[in-house]
């Protein structure tokens, strides 16, 4: 920390760490409620016995005899039956349905009303099941969530400070540029890069361009920054704030080439690339369960989900986990999706990469390709999943290819890393478009016949500014 700069530490942080310890509470809480249960208990049985009983013994000229003096053995015949529907079905096994006869006058109707009410209870049971099963995963996403707000208000905390020298050069510069500020906040990211907050308006006509506030701003910080977001191109009479960010060190450029299962112009996979906060760059492909449009509309949700969570700041595991929770909770048939991911931080160059059942990832270097694969689930398929992750400090001039495993599965098992590497490493193009589509078609001319399956290639260089 420079001289003239303070910690800020906000009372809201504060609020907020407490707001995170209630939603913990409250999913521990959801946790310790009924777990999902696995057999009936001796009132559920009692009561289908009961159910027989009034529906069927209470007609009976033997009821007294057999829920009296021959109670044990009524009871022992009824569980035997429950045992023989819970193995067999309601068919139930010959030597049960003749001992039933043997000692029951009304053994069709017995049976067909003891049937009757193990079916409606295994349905309230299978009901149950599902509430805490849905219960658990509410209790997931909320601890989840609680422990990024948690993380949150630590790197909040450890990022707001105050300088008063630069504020006053800012508020002095600004002054004579005839702008009005109403606040301003200083942050600082963990790699030490500024970011500055300013809500302001323009004092008089006409607009002021607000690329000339934001030179101002970095001359009085002596630090190089620029506009973050999709913000108005002039400050007018109303305030505005502005958000201006310390420029980073790298850039990167994105390219795809993909193709539908049998040349089909519907594919399973799907892509995104985008901006994230801190500066970084999050691209991300997701591989939906076969192909066509039912695999295209699973990847697709997985795709807006991811990049509105990120894009929101929250963590790539928690965000992950979120989406693996949302679409576990309510199905009863399994429909998963794969998510590879890379996260560029474009002021270090080092890159994160994400996997949950993801094909293998390849990272081209000047003089050799590091290949990096993954044993994780796909979402979608367990309440818990765990994620790969794996960091690597990347150069001027790298390339990080992704791919799904229809790239893969088109070539010979057994050899598809050693073939795609080669591949890639006799790629001598730098336009990562070019560089997907050639890949792409490298492997389709190795098949020699229509894809077999969604086949997509994602191509990310990254270069120093």
């Amino acid at each position: 920390m420079e001289d003239g700069q303070v910690l800020h530490t906000s009372p809201y942080v504060t609020q907020i760490e407490k707001f995170a310890d209630s939603l913990t509470q409250l999913a521990h809480t959801f946790l310790k409620m009924d777990d999902r249960k696995k057999a009936f208990t001796n009132e559920e049985v009692e009561g289908m016995f009961d159910q027989v009983k009034e529906h069927v013994c209470g007609q009976c000229e033997k009821c007294s005899w057999c829920w009296g003096e021959n109670f044990v053995h009524t009871c022992q015949m009824g569980y035997e039956i429950l045992s023989a529907i819970d193995q067999y079905g309601d068919e139930l096994n010959v030597e049960t349905k003749r001992k039933l006869q043997q000692c029951c006058i009304m053994a069709p109707r017995f049976l067909r009303e003891m049937l009757e009410a193990f079916q409606a209870a295994r349905k309230n049971m299978m009901w149950m099941n599902r509430i805490a099963l849905s219960r658990e995963g509410c209790a997931i996403q909320m601890d989840t969530f609680a422990e990024m707000i948690r993380q949150t208000a630590k790197e909040m905390e450890n990022s707001i400070f105050r300088d008063e020298r630069l504020e006053k050069k800012v508020l002095a510069v600004l002054k004579k540029r005839g702008v009005r500020v109403l606040y301003m906040n200083f942050f600082m990211n963990p790699e030490g890069k500024y970011e500055v907050h300013v809500t302001a308006r323009a004092l008089r006509e006409p607009c002021v361009p607000v690329r000339e506030i934001v030179r101002d701003i970095s001359a009085a910080a002596g630090r190089k920054l620029v506009l973050v977001g999709t913000q108005a191109q002039t400050l007018g009479k109303e305030y505005v704030t502005l958000v201006c960010m310390e420029g980073p060190a790298y850039y990167t450029i994105q390219g795809v080439a993909r193709i539908g299962k049998g040349c089909n112009q519907i594919s399973g996979d799907n892509f995104m690339m985008t901006d994230l906060p801190g500066g970084r760059q999050g691209v991300a492909i997701s591989d939906g369960m076969g192909s066509g449009e039912k695999a295209c509309r699973e990847s697709t949700q997985v795709i807006e989900l991811l990049e509105e969570l990120l894009e929101a700041g929250f963590p790539e595991k928690m965000a992950i986990q979120m989406i693996n929770t949302t679409l576990v909770m309510g199905r009863e048939e399994i429909h998963y999706s794969t998510i590879d991911m890379s996260i560029f931080n474009l002021y270090t160059g080092n890159c994160e990469i994400v996997k949950a059942g993801a094909s293998s990832t390849f990272i081209k270097k000047k003089d050799k390709v590091e290949h990096l694969s993954s044993t994780s689930l796909p979402v979608g398929v367990v309440q818990k999943i765990e994620v790969d992750t794996v960091m690597r400090q990347l150069e001027d001039g790298d390339f990080v290819i992704m791919v799904t495993d229809g790239i893969m599965d088109a070539l010979p098992v057994g050899e598809q890393d050693v073939l795609l590497e080669t591949i890639i490493q006799g790629t001598v193009m730098i336009n990562p478009k070019e560089m997907a589509q050639h890949i792409l078609q490298q492997v389709l001319n190795w098949t020699g016949k229509p894809p077999q399956d969604d086949m997509t290639v994602l191509v990310v260089g990254i270069w120093k500014r």
